[in-house]
């Protein structure tokens, strides 16, 4: 676990690749250069969000095939893919694509569910677009993330593999790429989730929202979830877990800049003080101020002293230079004060 005496392995960021309608190329540029720099601080992992018929991005494989040509060294990764809206043989020839053009650094992020939300505005539009026809027939549960799983890890995909004209086939997708098996995440944000992703000898991906399900305690939540993650799994306690909080630090910020960062906490604080919806969704708080504080706050959580790698997330809304001065300060402030080393 992090202490004052066993540093921080791993230290990663994660970007939602925020862009306007008007001029996207100009906000999936920022994205590469951000994750450029990440890579020249010394990042072990950049990770990027996904989001549909928003203006946020839409297709991170794409970005990170993008992110592979213009970076030897950092992993990079999604946080995470929701497969309602992939079918999981196609999305497993693009990942070992991007996997293989990284050379081995590909960490897809995954999570289950429909595509929809019961109730949701956009719900009976969203069925049409994407499964006219057969949306109530969809496997959105546990069972699609097993399909792209197996396509990963090689498994055949149909009972024929040979020659057929001048064509030849495989039954397995293609290309293969090893290793990349071992590197697939689950996004939990319950129990249940947390042991299926273990069982499956996945990696866990626990964030700054949980369920509360067996209490209003969102430490004490997110630490049930990575010991049962890791009771579930074949590596036990060697099994791979990252934490994904919203973490600011200010030691180099402009008063602006720290200005906005803290108002833009205060804002979000309310959600944080309860169970929000039908769901009962918990958050935890934004941590902003100096690298050296928000070091104390983090040694003092439960699910940190758990684990040893991070992907701290990037407010939304924020501009370039916010994310330069953040991750700058991460990278020199706050990596260094839970004994991280950068890599490379």
């Amino acid at each position: 676990m992090p202490s004052r005496t066993e540093p921080l392995r791993k230290l990663g960021f994660l970007t939602i690749g925020l862009f306007d309608e008007a001029d996207p190329a100009r906000g999936h540029e920022s994205t590469l250069a951000v994750i450029e720099l990440g890579e020249r601080l010394g990042f072990d992992s950049a990770w990027v969000r996904h989001r549909h018929l928003q203006f946020g991005i839409s297709s991170p494989v794409a970005v990170l095939a993008a992110a592979t040509q213009r970076t030897r060294r950092i992993e990079l990764g999604t946080a995470v893919i929701p497969l309602g809206w992939e079918n999981p043989l196609r999305l497993a020839e693009d990942l070992a694509t991007v996997d293989i053009l990284s050379g081995g650094r590909l960490n897809p992020g995954l999570s289950v569910g429909p595509p929809w939300r019961p109730g949701h505005p956009q719900a009976d539009h969203l069925k049409v677009a994407l499964y006219p026809g057969t949306a109530d027939a969809e496997d959105f549960g546990y069972g699609r993330v097993q399909r792209l799983l197996d396509h990963v890890r090689g498994k055949p995909a149909t009972g024929f593999s040979g020659v057929e004209g001048f064509e030849v086939f495989a039954d397995r997708v293609q290309p293969f790429s090893p290793g990349l098996g071992r590197r697939m995440w689950y996004g939990g944000a319950s129990l249940r989730s947390a042991r299926w992703a273990g069982e499956q000898g996945m990696n866990f991906l626990t964030s700054s929202v949980v369920r509360a399900e067996e209490s209003e305690d969102f430490a004490q939540i997110q630490h049930s979830h990575v010991r049962a993650f890791r009771e579930h799994h074949p590596e036990g306690g060697n099994a791979r877990v990252s934490q994904g909080l919203v973490v600011v630090p200010t030691d180099s910020a402009t008063p602006a800049q720290r200005a906005k960062y803290e108002a833009y906490a205060r804002e979000r604080t309310p959600r944080t003080r309860s169970p929000q919806g039908p769901a009962r969704m918990l958050f935890a708080p934004d941590l902003v101020g100096p690298s050296a504080e928000i070091a104390e706050r983090l040694y003092a959580q439960l699910a940190f002293r758990e684990i040893h790698e991070v992907a701290f997330a990037l407010p939304f809304t924020f501009e370039h230079e916010d994310y330069v001065q953040i991750l700058t300060d991460i990278a020199t402030g706050l990596g260094p004060a839970l004994g991280w080393r950068p890599a490379g």
